[in-house]
Order: C-alpha cells, then sequence, then structure tokens
C-alpha cells in the first residue's frame, strides 16, 4: 500500500509539472493534469505520433518510453548536454517545474521534427555532391553529440536495460553449496523468473547497479538501506506449489557477519552461546539478504510432520524427490570402493567424508550392486532446531520433526507461552510488531493478546539433500514477501562450481524444475 500511495503521489506531482510546460508549448495546459491525455500532448510537443503513447500500456518497456519522453522535452526546450537529460530522467517532475516557472525557459519546437529537418538539409547536400555545405553543416549541427557522449550513453542505457530486467524479469544465480544435490547441483547456474510469483519492486533503492550485496575485491556492502521504498509485488502468473524449488531471501540474512568462506547468521551464534566478539555486524534489507534455494515441502495452511525421514503432509505422505539424498555409511569388505564409479553415478565425493556418502536410493542399490560392499544409514548428530524451546521439540531431530503448523494469511491462532515460539519472530520481525512479554502475559503492540492473525502468508522450505541443509528445520518459516521466483532452467554448470575441473554439457538447458 506504501508504495502505491508513493507511485501515486509522484504522479500526482508529475502531472502539475506539466501544466506551465504544456502552456509555453501553446498547448492546452490541463491536458498535463488528464491521465493518458497528458502523455499524448507530450508526443506532440517532441514530435512524435500520438500513437507512441501507446507503448507506455506495456511493463517494463514503458519506462524506457516515459524517460525518452522526458529527455525529448527537455531537448525541445534547448537544453542538449549529458547533463541536462541526466536530470530529466531521474527527476523529472522538478526539471519540468523548472522549465515551467523559469521566466527565460522556452520552448523550441518539436525536437524531433527540427533534427529531422536539418538531417534532410545534410542528405539534400550529399546528393548535390557540396562538400563543403556538408562540412558546414556537419559542424554547426546542434544535436551532435561527441564519439565518447555516445560511448557514455550507450553504457548507461546498457547497464539501465540489464539491471531492470535482472530487477523485474529474469536474473542469473550461481549454485554455491551442496543443499539441492542430487537434483540441482553445486555449479549450476539457474535462470529465475521474478515474474512467475508476482514481480517485487525494489525496496532499495540507492545500489550499485547489477551487484546485489556485496561489491567484489572491495568486500563491502554495494548499497545503502535508506532511502528505501516499502515492500509490494504485482499479481503472480502461478502459485507457489508443493515440491516446487523456489529461490527466496534468506529469512535471518537481516544481521549477518562475513568470512571468507561463507556468509552467518548472528542468530546461528546466539543460539549456540557463542559471542559475536570484534566480529562486524552487517544488517542487510530483505530485498540484499543472501539468495537460497530449496523446495518448498509444504505450503500456507498445512500442517508438517517428519517420521523417520518420511516428510508427512496434513497426515499424508508427502511426495519425495526422485533424488532425495540421506547421509549412508559406506563399507567396503574387499577392495577399497572405486571412487571413479562413484564419481560417474552422481555421488559428490567433495560433499563426503568418507566412509560417510550423500546418497540417493539409485545410488545406494549401485553401491550394493558392486559386491563385498556394505550401505548403513547413518545416525544423523542432533543439532539445535527451530523453534528452540525444550518445552515443544525437545525430542526432535531432522529425521523425526514436527508436528508444525505452516501460517496462512487471514487466520488466526490461539497465542500463549506454551506456542509462542513458533510465531515470535513472525510477529516481531516478518510481521513487524512490538512484543514482549509480562510473566505469563503476551502483549502486542502494548495489548494483551490470547490469538494472533497472521498477515502474510508462509512456506515451509527444505534442501533434497536432507542430511546436509540448512533449511526450515534451523531457521523456520519463509514469508511471502521473501520469496525472490521460480528456477526455469540450468543455462551453465561446471563440476564443483570451477570451469577448470570440466563442464557438465549433458546439464546445460534442462530444467530446474526437477521433481
Amino acid at each position: 500500500m506504501g508504495f502505491i500511495l508513493f507511485l501515486v503521489i509522484a504522479y500526482i506531482l508529475f502531472s502539475f509539472s506539466l501544466y506551465k510546460v504544456f502552456e509555453k508549448a501553446q498547448l492546452p495546459g490541463w491536458h498535463g493534469l488528464v491521465p493518458g491525455l497528458n502523455f499524448v500532448t507530450m508526443c506532440e510537443l517532441v514530435g512524435r505520433k500520438p500513437t507512441h503513447a501507446l507503448w507506455l500500456l506495456f511493463p517494463i518497456v514503458n519506462i524506457f518510453i516515459f524517460v525518452g519522453l522526458c529527455i525529448d522535452v527537455v531537448r525541445s526546450f534547448g537544453h542538449h548536454h549529458f547533463w541536462h537529460s541526466f536530470v530529466a530522467a531521474v527527476v523529472p517532475a522538478v526539471t519540468f517545474f523548472v522549465l515551467g516557472f523559469r521566466p527565460e525557459e522556452q520552448y523550441e519546437g518539436p525536437i524531433l521534427a527540427h533534427e529531422k529537418e536539418y538531417n534532410d538539409k545534410i542528405q539534400a547536400a550529399l546528393e548535390k555532391g557540396n562538400k563543403n555545405m556538408v562540412k558546414k553543416l556537419r559542424s554547426q549541427n546542434p544535436y551532435k553529440k561527441s564519439g565518447g557522449r555516445e560511448w557514455v550513453e550507450s553504457i548507461i542505457f546498457a547497464v539501465f536495460a540489464a539491471a531492470f530486467i535482472r530487477m523485474f524479469l529474469i536474473e542469473m544465480y550461481k549454485i554455491p553449496t551442496s543443499s539441492m544435490e542430487g537434483s540441482l547441483l553445486v555449479g549450476d547456474f539457474l535462470c529465475v523468473s521474478k515474474m512467475h510469483y508476482g514481480m517485487r519492486t525494489p525496496m532499495t533503492i540507492a545500489m550499485i547497479p547489477l551487484l546485489h550485496n556485496r561489491i567484489p575485491l572491495l568486500d563491502k556492502e554495494s548499497y545503502w538501506e535508506k532511502p528505501s521504498l516499502p515492500y509490494f509485488r504485482l499479481p503472480k502468473i502461478e502459485k507457489i506449489k508443493r515440491n516446487n524449488p523456489v529461490v527466496f531471501n534468506y529469512p535471518e540474512g537481516d544481521s549477518v557477519f562475513i568470512t571468507p568462506g561463507r556468509t552467518f547468521g548472528v542468530y546461528d551464534l546466539h543460539r549456540q552461546n557463542q559471542p559475536v566478539g570484534n566480529r562486524e555486524i552487517i544488517t542487510r534489507p530483505m530485498d540484499k539478504m543472501d539468495h537460497y534455494i530449496k523446495r518448498c515441502i509444504a505450503i500456507p495452511g498445512d500442517s508438517l510432520q517428519i517420521i523417520d525421514r518420511q516428510v508427512y503432509i496434513n497426515g499424508e505422505p508427502g511426495v519425495n524427490p526422485s533424488n532425495m539424498q540421506f547421509a549412508y555409511y559406506v563399507e567396503s569388505e574387499g577392495s577399497p570402493l572405486n571412487r571413479r564409479k562413484l564419481e560417474e553415478w552422481g555421488v559428490n565425493l567433495s560433499d563426503s567424508r568418507d566412509p560417510i556418502y550423500m546418497l540417493n536410493a539409485e545410488q545406494i542399490e549401485k553401491i550394493r550392486a558392486m559386491g563385498n560392499t556394505k550401505v548403513t544409514p547413518y545416525p544423523h548428530a542432533p543439532r539445535p532446531l527451530f523453534p528452540y524451546d525444550p518445552k515443544i521439540n525437545s525430542g526432535w531431530s531432522v529425521d523425526n520433526f514436527g508436528p508444525i503448523y505452516i501460517p496462512k494469511a487471514g487466520v488466526t491462532t490461539p497465542l500463549n507461552m506454551n506456542n509462542l515460539a513458533f510465531y515470535k519472530r513472525i510477529i516481531k520481525v516478518y510481521e513487524d510488531n512490538d512484543l514482549e512479554v509480562r510473566g505469563n502475559d503476551i502483549l502486542i503492540n502494548g495489548e494483551v493478546a490470547t490469538t494472533y492473525t497472521f498477515k502474510l502468508d508462509y512456506f515451509w522450505m527444505m534442501g533434497d539433500n536432507r542430511h546436509n541443509s540448512e533449511d526450515s528445520r534451523v531457521w523456520g518459516y519463509v514469508p511471502e514477501d521473501h520469496v525472490v521466483g521460480k528456477p526455469l532452467f540450468i543455462w551453465f554448470s561446471t563440476n564443483d562450481g570451477e570451469t577448470s575441473k570440466g563442464i557438465r554439457w549433458n546439464r546445460i538447458f534442462t530444467s530446474a524444475q526437477k521433481p
């Protein structure tokens, strides 16, 4: 709602700024106040056909059409320098107020018509073979841009276009960890659609284009947290379904510290009673938190439980990914294991610690068929798990977890000290309420609460590599506003993420939506 209000205010200011501009061009000033008609009149002012305004109806394309019109308006007032065009593109309302209210600013006529007329003179001189006239016209051309400016504008346009495509439509991601093996592998490069689950408008607007959150080499954040815009998402093409791989922002990525190997959440340290020490803590807005990819196991309104490694959804066995992996002991009673064979069968040796291997059902069968080998489940070491309350989950493990409810927007749940741990972060962080506990009373925004109504939908995400995945079992629910997009296909793939180790040609342009 806040983002829509921002757009409405910006549009109203822009419309009023056109009033005096149109009057100076001998056009009705009130046209600037009429939605749609103001853009048609802008086309007339710069020398374009009225139908050119129809391009403004097409998302993403309309941004470039709008910027082009604003630049042509200032050029029609005799301002041809690079910085004039830059200011008109960035703050058009301010620029047009200046053009309209400064007496010395005068309309010189439709710039595109004047440019065409001047170019026609050059063409006529060329056809007549009048070299002196051609030379004179070209040297005195008021619309000519220097070679340096042509390069600068081309680079800016390319970066601008790439940034908008990346921001709203499609973005490329590289998988750095093995949490989704063997469906999606370390070194897979994914093409991810931001339209399928609804385009999320940017919240962080002061940033270096084409960088997510870190500047290479400098190892610094690539953005400023302020100013920022409120969260807003355009309508979705489809809903997230169970078992869909999904790219999202790391839910606990709002407070992190950076190491050469990876990024760690401060919450992990707190849960393990480790001191933060002198580590630099970095706070990140939601859209700048690290990207994760997992499989959506449960959707809003579901109840989930894991019993002996099998996920149950609403009391029924869930659909298991075809290449789901767990940790196993692999012991050879005779000659050592043929590691080359294991690699051919897709076993990630760099993700294994002999004799413990991450295996799927097909790999287990092949290893057992080798003879003189014994494959037994590896008892996964216990670790702290969501919701980190011994009254709730003292006996839980990654293989036996739950039951747990996945919150759905609009649903009201009873709230008490027995279940607060499930929803504490939702209430306080994801849905931005003041939360306080006084004795056995729970206060939300200063008032005692015995129920809570969820504002957002939430999802439960887990990796296919079930014993080597930090996922919802560790950090809990994924809010809908953290969802980034749907992975479509693998456009490139290298062994262990290193080109020097070889390219996986058989994975290129294959689907990323592996069951």
